[in-house]
Order: structure tokens, then C-alpha cells, then sequence
């Protein structure tokens, strides 16, 4: 794995900044000492995720004899790669880092952080205060596993009851192509049936992955990929027909991230919300559609089909979240390993879910949540989702199923999809993914 990051990693320089990180070992307790946390931004509340950085960092101060806690972000999966590769490269770093559950296997894959024994469970408080279903990207199994859940993120579908109930639509569609007639209905007026998110960094390579498993292409098979399936084709053409020519989506969409998504139908500009997660919430419940919108899982069934075909899955979202990992050349193992208990509490993971509207992990904090009917589709899409692939290549496979939107936008942006060129961008992926999926072996 090794020479798989070396290779991907190419003339990658490693940073001043990581050299300083890690420091000494945990002896003479807490004082002085710095625990360094690897964390995605939040650009939906970036204002909040500083306030939490500082209320962690003295909380723990508090309850760890002065030891602190420094966060560094990353803005993209990219740079979510590169962190790792960097670190695993100079052995040192971040000595906690929130993954996103499908940047798991990649961690996992280089050998370069805790496997959680009885040790490390103890530690944390016990595998058991975790909700079961959050445990499936943790490792490749119950014995090699190195992700800690921190924060489920089912993803489901918001609509606007009004919206729907003047165009005479009694319930949100359970079929891609159903929802795109719903969304014609509704589109007009300078209003549009749907809002997406074309140049977020996170959102579009999910909803490719979602129609491609639905319709039975798992787009990874063992070690080997199959991106360039006609049925995954299809969802690239859905997905961005959309904007192009079902003209469902307002064409500033092709500029928006998942902030201006979430704007947009707050302000009642849109019908659907696709792909969005009960963060979503806090900025809903404070805009001109707050009481007047709910959640409903996304379309099951594929494009151009009206049931789940043979060997499709009716996955209603990725198995998503974050997992904290800690790294194994930490100097601060027993301070990090604290941190994690803390950040994973029944109180804290409330609080959390409140700033920010990320489901708990925490078996406690979930059970409180269950009896909020606006919650009941989250909780079951969690139910009802699927993990991605665990090997170590997925992380590539992923970045190459975003590149594909990425590639098109130019295209997008003049209100056009060009299908040689976009057939051509596929198979540019597979055999990106292929390659990693080979030197992963």
C-alpha cells in the first residue's frame, strides 16, 4: 500500500506544518501537551465549527489536566487524499483525523493507523454505545476495524409540501424518471422542480453511485471496476440532463456547492432537494419554507425502470458519515483516545446534532431523536442504506466519478451535454479506477 501512495502521492512535498504536529509522548499528563485533529471545513456553518473547535479544545483542557486541542481542515476530498498520503508518507501528523466513512478504506489500507481491540473500545467507552448500523465502514470486518463512528449522514430528499400539494402531486416519487415528471410540473415562474448542486466537491459522484447500484452495477466487483457500464451511463446522462435539457434546475446551478442548494429552496425557489442530510435542517427551520417543507428518501428505482431490476439494490443512500481514526505514530495515543470518548458522549453528540443537524452515532443521543416525525425518513434511510466498496482504492474510484461533472461543466454551463465527449469521460474513470483498484492488490 506503501508504494500505492507513493505513486499516487508523485513529488508530493511534505509541509512544515505536519512536521510540527505529533510532538512528545503523553508522559507527565496533560499540561503542555496538544492533540492535533484532522477535520473536514463545514461550509454550510463555518461560523459555528470555529465556536465548537474552541468549546472542544477548553472542554477538554478542562477534563484532561490542560492538554488542547488544534484543528486543521480540509475544503475537499482531494485535499482529504492528500492529507492522508502526507501523512502516512512522513509518519507523522494529525493525531485524530474525521474521515468521511467512504475515505475509511483508504486509512485502513495503509496499515497506518489503530486497529480497536478490546483495549481500544474500552477506552472510548465500549463498541456497544454505537449505533450498529454505523459500525458498517468502521473496517473491512468486526476484527480489523479502525473507524470510530462520529456522525451518521443518511442522505433523503427535501420537498415542499406546498410546492407539491398546488401541482397536485400527493407524494414525492420513488423512481428517478417519476421524480423528473414531478419536477416538470413544478418548474416555471422562475421556480424549478429541483435544486442541485453540480460543482460541489461531495454531492454529485453520490448520485452516479445511487442509480448505478440501483440498477444492479456495483461499480466495483472484487478487483475489478465497471464504471464505463452502459447503466452508469444512464445515470450520468440523468443526472445531467437535469439542467441541460429537462430544464428542471435553475442554470445557476451549475456553479452552486450544497450551501447555494439548500439557499435556493429555503427561499422557496425549488420543489426538491435532493442528496441533502438532516443538516439540513438548521438552515430550513430558519427560512421562508421553515413548517412547510419535510424529508423523504430519494428515488429507489433507476432510470428508465419503473421497479428494482434483477441484481439492483434499493439503496435509499451511501452507509455516510464521519469516523474518527487515530494515528498509530501518535506520541499522544491515550490523550486522542480520551478525545474520542468525549466527542462521542451521549451529550456531546446531542449538542453536535443541534449546531450542526448531524445524526448521532451514539445509541443514546439516537434513541432521543426517534420520536421527531420530521427525522423518521433520515432514520430510515439509514435503515435502508448501502456502504461503498471497502478497498483502498475506492477513494480514487470516487474522485474519478466526480471528475467526470467536474470535466463537464464548461458543456453544462452552455446548456448542452456533449454524449461523445461524455462517454469519452467515462471511460477515462474506468480506467482510473481500474488502475487503483490493480495497484491496491
Amino acid at each position: 500500500m506503501r508504494k500505492q501512495l507513493a505513486a499516487v502521492a508523485g513529488a508530493l512535498l511534505i509541509t512544515a506544518v505536519l512536521q510540527g504536529c505529533g510532538g512528545d509522548d503523553d508522559s507527565g499528563g496533560g499540561a503542555g501537551q496538544t492533540i492535533n485533529v484532522l477535520i473536514g471545513a463545514n461550509t454550510i456553518y463555518p461560523d459555528q465549527q470555529r465556536q465548537w473547535f474552541t468549546e472542544v479544545s477548553d472542554r477538554f483542557a478542562k477534563e484532561n489536566g490542560g492538554a488542547t486541542v488544534k484543528f486543521e481542515t480540509f475544503a475537499s476530498p482531494n485535499d482529504e487524499l492528500t492529507k492522508i498520503q502526507t501523512s502516512v508518507l512522513s509518519n507523522q501528523g494529525p493525531d485524530v483525523y474525521a474521515l468521511g466513512t467512504t475515505f475509511t478504506p483508504t486509512a485502513a489500507a495503509t496499515g497506518a493507523f489503530e486497529t480497536l481491540g478490546a483495549d481500544q473500545w474500552a477506552k472510548i467507552g465500549g463498541r456497544d454505545r454505537f449505533v450498529p448500523a454505523t459500525l458498517g465502514i468502521s473496517g473491512p470486518d468486526p476484527e480489523h476495524e479502525v473507524g470510530i463512528p462520529f456522525a451518521q449522514r443518511p442522505f433523503v430528499m427535501a420537498y415542499n409540501k406546498d410546492m407539491l400539494a398546488a401541482a397536485g402531486i400527493d407524494k414525492p416519487a420513488d423512481s428517478w424518471d417519476g421524480l423528473l415528471q414531478q419536477a416538470k410540473k413544478m418548474t416555471g415562474d422562475g421556480k424549478f422542480g429541483m435544486a442541485i448542486s453540480y460543482a460541489d466537491g461531495f454531492d454529485p459522484w453520490k448520485f452516479i453511485w445511487a442509480m448505478s447500484i440501483q440498477a444492479g452495477n456495483p461499480l466495483v466487483d472484487g478487483s475489478t471496476a465497471s464504471l464505463n457500464d452502459p447503466r452508469t451511463l444512464l445515470a450520468y446522462q440523468t443526472y445531467l440532463s437535469w439542467l441541460a435539457t429537462d430544464k428542471v434546475v435553475d442554470p445557476a446551478a451549475v456553479g452552486w456547492k450544497s450551501a447555494q442548494s439548500i439557499a435556493a429552496f429555503g427561499q422557496g425557489k425549488a420543489a426538491y432537494l435532493p442528496m441533502v442530510s438532516a443538516s439540513s435542517r438548521v438552515t430550513l427551520d430558519k427560512s421562508s419554507v421553515a413548517g412547510k417543507y419535510a424529508y423523504a428518501l430519494m428515488p429507489v428505482i433507476p432510470p428508465g425502470a419503473t421497479s428494482t431490476p434483477a441484481g439492483g439494490k434499493p439503496a435509499a443512500s451511501i452507509l455516510s458519515g464521519d469516523n474518527l481514526v487515530v494515528a498509530k505514530y501518535s506520541k499522544h495515543k491515550d490523550l486522542a483516545f480520551a478525545l474520542v470518548k468525549m466527542l462521542t458522549e451521549a451529550d456531546s453528540q446531542q449538542s453536535y446534532y443541534k449546531t450542526f443537524g448531524e445524526m448521532p452515532t451514539n445509541t443514546q443521543a439516537a434513541e432521543a431523536l426517534k420520536s421527531d416525525p420530521l427525522v423518521a425518513p433520515i432514520i430510515e434511510s439509514a435503515q435502508k442504506s448501502v456502504g461503498t466498496p471497502f478497498t483502498g482504492a475506492w477513494s480514487q474510484i470516487q474522485l474519478a466519478l466526480l471528475n467526470v461533472v467536474v470535466q463537464t461543466i464548461p458543456d453544462l454551463s452552455a446548456g448542452k451535454v456533449d454524449q461523445a465527449k461524455l462517454k469519452g469521460l467515462v471511460d477515462q474513470a474506468q480506467t482510473t479506477a481500474q488502475g487503483a483498484l490493480d495497484k491496491a492488490k
